[in-house]
């Protein structure tokens, strides 16, 4: 039996979602998603999907709050890990105005810990990355050195794509639109409370 643990980059996959299909498969199924990509031999034992909650907008804060639940309450394998998000000050060279962004931050540290520390840990023998950061590579290349014969594979998420880790990874596949759209969340889930989480309307 080859045990397998997916991780998942959560902004690289909604933002190449978004860029492809829009939001109509936004109530993903992680955990199913995950199976679909297993080969002949192999043993789904975690997905761990790696995010930050939403700052400027109540309105998608709740959509992904919901989300979130439906997820964690359907998918008994998915386990959510938060980052969060840091403002940061921008000026204008040119006519000198200020504003405020929002910057995501730590997701690609959990990712790296998490990846490298459950390899150490002998918590997987085949690691699967869903995501398409270069900035990821240190990570594979420590989880190679620090806990040989583990493997790496990445998945690519749709409308991303990075040369670079398909180099250092030991194999990668693209996440196809079908296995997306069979990995759909029922349209309403009933969670730990006992209360009903419906997909959201404008994510059709």
């Amino acid at each position: 039996m080859n045990r397998v643990a997916v991780y998942v980059d959560g902004f690289n996959l909604y933002y190449g979602l978004r860029a492809r299909h829009g939001r109509q498969y936004l109530w993903l199924d992680l955990q199913a998603l995950a199976v679909s990509l297993l080969r002949p031999g192999q043993v789904l034992q975690r997905v761990t999907y790696f995010t930050a909650r939403v700052r400027d907008d109540p309105n998608a804060l709740q959509r992904q709050a919901n989300y979130l639940d439906a997820l964690s309450s359907y998918s008994p394998l998915v386990h959510i890990v938060n980052g969060r998000f840091l403002e940061k000050g921008r000026r204008c060279r040119s006519c000198g105005n200020q504003w405020t962004v929002l910057e995501e931050k730590e997701t690609d540290v959990n990712i790296a810990i998490s990846l490298v520390e459950d390899a150490v840990e002998d918590r997987y023998d085949t690691a699967i990355l869903m995501s398409g950061d270069s900035d990821l590579i240190p990570a594979i290349k420590a989880t190679k050195r620090l806990a040989a014969p583990k493997r790496v594979i990445v998945a690519f998420p749709p409308n991303r794509h990075s040369a670079e880790l398909k180099l250092v990874a030991d194999g990668f596949l693209h996440v196809g639109i079908n296995k997306v759209r069979n990995s759909q969340l029922p349209e309403q889930v009933v969670n730990r409370a006992g209360v009903t989480l419906s997909r959201p309307k404008h994510w059709a």
